[in-house]
């Protein structure tokens, strides 16, 4: 039984990953947010899906205690996810690293600027080049889904959700923003919820 929200995320994807649990990688901040540090995110784990690696942040919901008056929902009631396509990276820990990287500055616009991420939004930063380690993809942006493999999930300190970041190209992120694309279709047409960073754009 999970004493606190960070045990409960981690047993339920350790659960999950049962059967490449000697794979999992972990990745902590230096500094906590709390203690003046630049990232708000505690920590990762890096799970081994096979083909691709299955990222999941520790931080937006609460982890250790119960800090907030709502008692049904934990922190901001969510936490990141992202799975990257092995088969798409020339260096697969560099690319986790900055994966990693913008979880850490997507959160940050939720602790700075209380900025929630919700399943089936876009998120669009202007940027033109990809948003890979060697800034070569044709993915910019991302839009968000909820976690096929884990959708919600009740923790001592209240129930949070897993929205999921999806790699998405600059032509794509403009058709949604024109109206000539909705993100549930980009989503079905895309197949997946792995991203590939060396997949082309789909319009």
């Amino acid at each position: 039984m999970a004493q606190n929200g960070w045990e409960a995320i981690r047993d339920a994807f350790n659960e999950i990953y049962a059967d490449s649990l000697e794979n999992t990688q972990q990745f902590g901040t230096l500094i906590g947010w709390q203690l003046g540090g630049p990232d708000p995110l505690d920590s990762f784990r890096v799970y081994d899906g096979g083909d691709f690696w299955h990222i999941v942040g520790f931080g937006l919901s609460e982890l250790f205690e119960k800090q907030s008056e709502n008692q049904e929902v934990s922190g901001y009631g969510l936490e990141f996810t992202f799975k990257l396509l092995k088969a798409g990276c020339n260096d697969e820990q560099q690319e986790i690293k900055t994966v990693i990287s913008i979880m850490q500055d997507l959160a940050r616009l939720t602790f700075e600027e209380g900025e929630i991420f919700l399943p089936f939004e876009y998120i669009y930063t202007g940027q033109q080049h990809g948003f890979d380690s060697e800034e070569q993809s044709q993915l910019t942006g991302f839009i968000t889904v909820p976690e096929p493999k884990l959708e919600s999930l009740q923790t001592p300190f209240g129930k949070l959700i897993f929205v999921e970041l999806v790699g998405a190209t600059d032509a794509e992120l403009q058709a949604i923003m024109q109206g000539q694309l909705r993100v549930r279709e980009l989503y079905a047409r895309l197949g997946t919820d792995v991203t590939d960073l060396q997949r082309g754009s789909l319009v």
